[in-house]
């Protein structure tokens, strides 16, 4: 079982190999698991997929792998213990459907006919009281009703009376190249961090506390320590407006998350590339802005500094002195861009276009050549790939 199960998951293109497949099979060897088939879920998961992002990609093998009459017939003969399947019918039953069962004979005569009847059906079998299939009155089946039944190959049960549902899927898409969510972007984002303790010391020190009451001969002596917390900095320029309308929910999306993960972030917003000023409202943007040489000045250069925008607009507006079509700029907005590259020891820019639309010119190939191609796009691999350059 394992060997077609391993090539099912290979198949689905999650990155498995052989070290995992055996660490799994050690694993059952030891019985970490046993007669659950829940816990062999998670177990061979654990096992077997490294990365969250692959998760929707193992579910979805499982629940192939796991469908249909005929693999249930083929893990009945020759992989799943009759015992697993028996404690998990127990654990699944209620006592009222316990005593309905033992009113028919027990669970045993229940396995012993099942058993029985896959060996006689050899086709699809719609409604009645006794074959396995769908509708009816059978214990075996799915959209019919038995209160002691358990569900094969359908999707879904009418009637909510199954032991086991053999296929359901527990996670959504966390693929790499899917539309991003709050719950995919803190997973991303968890990519940069940097772990230390600060502050008061309100968290037990279990090693340190051991080692001091062995010393003082067996006298309890407690040690704490701060709590261990996130102590990345981040700056992040969003740009607003125009072109970004489109992309506002995502950006907010980004916005909580990194609220959420990041202990030390400061924000500002920006309207299509970065001049002499930023500000913080939008509705006040005329006259309360930030210079420039101030974010410089305060903000040391170990934060991390993120740009949020799609880099889309006349090409002038990052070359040429007056090129804001806000305002006269004084200097072009490559200058100031150089300028915060140079203070600021890891800066990156983030894309909510589709990077097949990038190209090589106009603004968006500007804004690549300045960053020296550290753009990446707003996909959980993106923002991935951008977090592990600005955690080196």
């Amino acid at each position: 079982m394992l060997i077609n199960f391993f090539q099912e998951v290979r198949a689905a293109k999650v990155p498995v190999s052989l070290k995992e497949l055996l660490d799994l099979m050690e694993a059952l060897d030891k019985k970490i698991v046993f007669a659950d088939i829940d816990d062999f879920y998670y177990l061979s998961r654990l096992c077997l997929v490294k990365d969250e992002k692959h998760f929707d990609k193992f579910d979805r093998a499982y629940a192939k792998y796991f469908e249909g009459i005929e693999v249930l017939d083929d893990l009945f003969a020759e992989s799943i213990p009759e015992d697993w399947l028996e404690t998990e019918l127990q654990r699944q039953l209620t006592e009222e459907q316990k005593a309905e069962i033992e009113a028919m004979g027990g669970l045993e005569e229940l396995m012993k006919a099942f058993k029985e009847r896959l060996e006689e059906q050899h086709k699809k079998h719609q409604g009645g009281n006794r074959m396995i299939g769908t509708g009816g009155t059978s214990p075996f089946g799915s959209d019919g009703y038995n209160p002691e039944g358990f569900r094969i190959g359908q999707k879904t049960g009418k009637n909510g009376r199954a032991v086991k549902v053999w296929e359901k899927r527990g996670y959504k898409d966390l693929d790499g190249d899917i539309t991003l969510g709050i719950r995919n972007i803190k997973i991303a984002l968890r990519r940069l961090r940097k772990f230390a303790r600060e502050g008061a010391a309100d968290e037990l020190d279990l090693d340190d506390t051991i080692s001091s009451t062995a010393r003082n001969a067996g006298f309890l002596d407690i040690k704490m320590v701060p709590e261990r917390h996130n102590s990345i900095k981040v700056l992040i320029f969003f740009d607003i407006g125009g072109s970004m309308d489109p992309h506002v929910k995502v950006c907010e999306e980004l916005f909580s998350a990194a609220r959420v993960e990041f202990k030390h972030m400061e924000y500002f917003y920006f309207h299509n590339f970065i001049y002499e000023s930023v500000w913080k409202d939008n509705i006040r943007r005329a006259n309360e802005t930030t210079a420039l040489w101030d974010v410089l000045h305060k903000y040391t250069p170990d934060y991390k500094v993120i740009f949020v925008g799609d880099a889309s607009m006349a090409p002038y507006e990052i070359s040429q002195p007056g090129g804001s079509i806000e305002h006269w700029n004084e200097e072009p907005g490559a200058v100031w861009m150089q300028r915060l590259t140079d203070h600021f020891e890891k800066v990156i820019w983030v894309n909510p276009l589709p990077e097949p639309y990038w190209g090589e010119g106009g603004s968006l190939g500007m804004a690549k050549q300045l960053l020296e191609d550290r753009m990446y796009p707003m996909t959980v691999e993106g923002l991935e790939a951008g977090m592990k350059y600005l955690s080196r």
